[in-house]
This record gives structure tokens, sequence and C-alpha cells, in this order.
């Protein structure tokens, strides 16, 4: 039996082709185009910052190898350098930072969204707002004249007195210290927290407000219970945005850490972080060795921040899966 076939118009390559004229003509793909383009474009700006740093810092990767991440000493007169003491002030300080920022942060945001008259919000959103645009140096200085003496005369004493048993609250205080540093980076990243998770608190849908209340559940209950787990995606995004600032912060740390490249048990002891020790020494390195040292505590530091972060959302999905009973 003979078979006839059909030819459909239009159909093949040049159909296609069309296809994709009349999406160009439409503007569909001259957007989709660009969005990649700048998408890729911070790729490309991420690899590329990897790479300088890579390349800058070939003696020092060359010379010492991994010892670099372990060794303590670090001495530019005998061309001695390891990045142990300042991966260690970087976390400290970071981590206490978060510890105080993250509780007061959340809280406030969950006032000011939920709880508090709309005009004081929006009165104190706009406060917030004005803390977070202050410049880090300004941070440093307060610290210096204000919170230092503070530290040394009235408050580690007082934890010496009271919590002395404790390896991390023994010890004489200087003043600057690890908890002098971690106190002013939580002052510092505190507004980052409260204005994002505002913003995440009130975007989510009145309807799974009012849901709550119907069933029986008070305002605080409404709220604790379900809008704070809705909303927790944006919270999390915020304590990422209050870490990156922390582990990168360079002069407000500065002024207050102590600058001495040592590890200690007490957070009362003077320390150094990354950014510090960059900022001090990079005019003042005089050798090609020197110099690139301080280019890969750079490297170490945008990877550090990298890791850091990628744990914490790894944690974050781990416990979000285990909530929902995937691991039940």
């Amino acid at each position: 039996m003979a078979t006839t076939s059909t030819t459909v118009p239009g159909a093949g390559p040049r159909a296609s082709s069309r296809s994709f004229l009349s999406r160009l003509r439409d503007g569909d793909e001259i957007a989709r185009l660009l969005t990649f383009l700048f998408a890729a474009t911070v790729v490309l700006i991420t690899a590329t910052l990897v790479y300088q740093l890579w390349v800058d810092s070939v003696l020092p990767r060359h010379k010492f190898g991994w010892k670099f991440l372990v060794t303590e000493v670090w001495d530019p007169v005998f061309d001695q350098f390891g990045a142990l003491p300042f991966i260690f002030g970087t976390v400290v300080t970071s981590a206490v930072a978060l510890l105080i920022a993250v509780p007061l942060g959340i809280g406030a945001a969950i006032f000011l969204a939920e709880l508090a008259p709309r005009r004081v919000s929006d009165a104190l959103t706009f406060f917030i707002d004005l803390l977070a645009a202050v410049p880090s140096v300004i941070y440093g200085l307060l610290g210096v004249f204000i919170l230092v003496p503070l530290m040394r005369e009235v408050i580690q004493p007082f934890l010496r007195a009271t919590l002395g048993f404790l390896p991390i609250f023994s010890g004489p205080g200087y003043g600057v210290s690890f908890l002098t540093a971690g106190i002013v980076l939580a002052v510092m990243v505190i507004p980052f927290i409260i204005s994002v998770s505002r913003e995440v608190l009130m975007s989510v849908p009145r309807d799974v407000r009012e849901a709550a209340l119907a069933l029986g559940a008070t305002r605080w209950e409404s709220t604790w219970k379900v809008v704070v787990p809705f909303a927790r995606p944006g919270i999390f995004g915020s304590i990422f945005l209050a870490l990156a600032r922390a582990l990168g912060e360079t002069m407000a740390v500065t002024m207050v850490i102590g600058n001495t490249p040592k590890i200690a048990a007490s957070l009362f002891a003077p320390g150094y972080s990354i950014a510090a020790v960059i900022a001090n020494e990079f005019t003042e390195a005089t050798g090609d060795l020197y110099l690139q040292s301080l280019v890969e505590l750079g490297l170490v530091l945008f990877l550090l921040t990298f890791i850091l972060n990628g744990l914490a959302r790894l944690l974050i999905l781990l416990t979000e899966r285990r909530g929902s009973g995937a691991y039940a």
C-alpha cells in the first residue's frame, strides 16, 4: 500500500529561525541574553578575584604550602609567616558578634514588624537604616573612646569576678580584646539583621496571620509559631549578610582588637584579624614574600567566608529537611 507524506508548512529549521527572530523582535530573547550577561558578570568578577589573589601569592604557597594555614609565627624580619592567629581572631570575633547580634536583631525585627504601632515602627526603622550607613571608622572611634575604657574598668572585671572560672573569661583585661572587637562588630551588623528581617516578616501574607488567629492562636503565638517560620529563609539571609560583614570588617576591628598575632583561650586577650593585618601592614611590606603573604591572607579570608557561608547554608538545609520529616 502506498503511503503519502504530508509536509507541514513552516516546519523545520526555517520555522525555528523565524521563531527566534520573532522572540528577538518581541524583546524576550534580548531580555534573556542581557539578564544572563548580568548574572554571568557576577561569576566572572568572583573568578577574576580568586585568580588574581592566587597568582599574586605564589611565593608563600611554594615556600610554606599548607603549613601557612596552621603556623602561628608571623615574623617579617626572618620571613616566617603563618595565618593561624589571624584566622583564629577573625572567626572568634565574628562568632562573638553573631552570638550577640542575632537574638537582639531578630527580636527587634519581630517587634518592629509584628508588635509595634506602625508609626513607632517606621520611626525606629529610619534610625536603624541610619546606623547601617554609619562608616566603620566611626564605630571604631566610639569603641576606642567609650567601649574600651568601659570594658577595662567595668565589664571585664565584672565578668572575671563572676565567670572567671571559665577559661574564656579569665586573665587580665586590657580593654582591647577579642570580646571588645566582637561587641563592636555586633553593633555594626545588628542594623542589617533588623532591616532585612523586618522587611521579610512584613512580606508574609496577611492571610497567614489571620488563619492562625482564627484557629485561636494569640498574637504572639501567631507571630512566633506561624509568621517567623514562614519568613525563616529570609531571616537566615539577613544572618548570612551579617556574617559576611563581620568577617570582612577592617577599620573598626583594627582599632579595638589589640593587633597582637597570638592565639589565646580568653576573650579578654588582644588578638588580630585577617582584614586588620592586611590594612596595617600592606603599605609597609618591603619584600616580595612579605607582600605576597599578605595577599595570600586575602585569599584565605575569601575562602574562609565562602566555607563558613556554605556550611551555614548546609546546616540550615539539613535542619529544614529534618523539620519537614524527611528523615523521619
